[in-house]
């Protein structure tokens, strides 16, 4: 009876904990520092926020020798926040084979740098795997004299003054700007070069005035001879990767604008007369909810494809259809925002779609809502399959930056006609020409046949024998 009473226990437990995780991915999360009572007291907001969403924050040491990412082939943790270290290794619990395979067992990864600290080799190779480039000396500061906070950085110019991020998608256009007007700093950070991956998206770029150079080697500024690291838009702030596995690594450049210092800070940038208040705070949750999948996730309730034909079968997906069939395919999907799954909106300016395909598709058809609920939404069609029968797949292959990816394939079998099943002749109209030139024919010789049978034949007549 108390075993029954501890595994009841236990379980309402666990429903408990799932209940008050607001993450789709779970409420697991390691944060990673060097000191733990210092981090916590600059970080303070930053933590606090994410611990108030629910999350269960366990901190180490990036030595730690009870650090343990996977135990007994499962990964204990969720997410990972790895805040600047000043050692240049993280220890043997976290090297770049074991970051990578939490990576790949759909863990997430919310990686910040600053450039008063040099970056691990370890984090460096993580990052060249995924085609995110440092600069050569593994720092480097941002500078811009352009935008930059006259307050804070009137001299040096390396705290940029930003606007937030535009919108990726029109429904939701606050995914991390909050509004148009939103500003942003940037203090002291370190820029990143991306790759050509299709995978790799930057949030935040630099602004085009501004350069990443390393301060110690060129202290005495920048002359027209030196090689930079990168200048303008090649510049990325803020970027993220998103795995086909839909695990989310994001890199923010300056781990200061997470800090208590700048979360809220004033401003004032160059060429203005105002001071107006940051708002990293609003930008850090929405940057770390992304990470840790709390928005921009994609689910797929259910799929449903059926005969669309009057009196026909009404089997829901069926394994076979015949060639020429009259079908519809419905998919029902929801967007978790935050704590709860809502209804999926598609922008109009994209498109949600069915592909019928063998080795390439025959069809390829948008999919339109057909049905709203608080928490779904339904999208259909209905088509006509081609008259070619095989193996076919009904597939939904959705993969937009921001959003998890949703790819769907539905196996069914299209039979060729059986030798019943074929119309009859004289139910095709084109047909009627041919028929009625057999029937003609098949009349007229049979007119033919009975007129040449009972038709007398002519009578000779005899002649007689001469006689003399």
């Amino acid at each position: 009876m108390r075993s029954l009473f501890t595994s009841l226990f236990l379980l309402l437990a666990g429903l408990a904990a799932l209940v008050h995780a607001t993450s789709s991915a779970g409420s697991r999360l390691l944060v990673i520092s060097d000191d733990v009572a210092a981090d916590k007291e600059t970080y303070s907001t930053f933590l606090g926020d994410v611990e108030s969403r629910g999350f269960d924050i366990t901190f180490e040491a990036p030595k730690s020798e009870s650090l343990k990412l996977f135990t007994l082939g499962e990964r204990s943790y969720d997410h990972i926040l790895l805040l600047p270290t000043k050692g240049k290794g993280i220890g043997p619990n976290l090297t770049p084979q074991a970051l990578l395979d939490f990576y790949n067992a759909e863990g997430n990864i919310l990686l910040t740098l600053s450039s008063t600290n040099t970056a691990p080799t370890s984090l460096v190779s993580v990052l060249l795997e995924l085609d995110i480039h440092l600069p050569s000396d593994r720092t480097g500061t941002v500078v811009d004299h352009f935008s930059y906070d006259t307050l804070s950085a009137a001299d040096l110019h390396d705290v940029l003054v930003l606007p937030a991020p535009g919108p990726y998608r029109e429904d939701v256009k606050d995914l991390f700007s909050p509004s148009e007007d939103t500003t942003l700093a940037f203090p002291r950070g370190v820029a990143q070069s991306l790759g050509s991956g299709a995978l790799l998206t930057p949030i935040l770029r630099a602004p085009r005035t501004a350069y990443s150079y390393n301060p110690k080697e060129q202290s005495e500024g920048i002359e027209s001879g030196d090689e930079l690291f990168g200048v303008g838009k090649q510049l990325s702030l803020i970027s993220t990767m998103q795995a086909r596995n839909s695990a989310r690594f994001t890199v923010v450049g300056s781990a200061e604008m997470l800090s208590d210092a700048w979360i809220e800070a004033e401003v004032q940038k160059t060429g203005t007369k105002d001071k107006v208040t940051v708002a990293n705070r609003e930008f850090a949750r929405r940057v770390s909810g992304w990470t840790f999948k709390e928005i921009g996730v994609l689910k797929v309730n259910w799929i449903e494809h059926h005969l669309n034909e009057i009196g026909g079968s009404n089997e829901s997906n069926p394994k076979i259809y015949k060639v020429k069939n009259d079908v519809t395919y419905s998919i029902s999907m929801s967007e978790y925002v935050w704590d709860s799954w809502t209804a999926f909106t598609v922008p109009d300016t994209d498109a949600l779609q069915l592909e019928f395909s063998m080795l390439s598709p025959f069809h390829r058809l948008p999919l339109h809502p057909v049905l709203s609920t608080s928490d779904s939404t339904i999208f259909s069609v209905s088509f006509k399959l081609p008259d070619q029968h095989g193996i076919f797949n009904f597939k939904v292959n959705y993969k937009r930056p921001f959003l998890t990816n949703v790819e769907e394939k539905n196996t069914v079998s299209v039979r060729h006609m059986a030798h019943d099943e074929w119309p009859r002749s004289y139910v095709i109209s084109g047909a009627w020409p041919w028929i009625s030139g057999v029937g003609v024919t098949v009349v007229g010789f049979v007119s033919f046949c009975a007129v040449w049978m009972y038709s007398a034949p002519a009578q000779s007549v005899a002649k007689g024998k001469k006689t003399q």
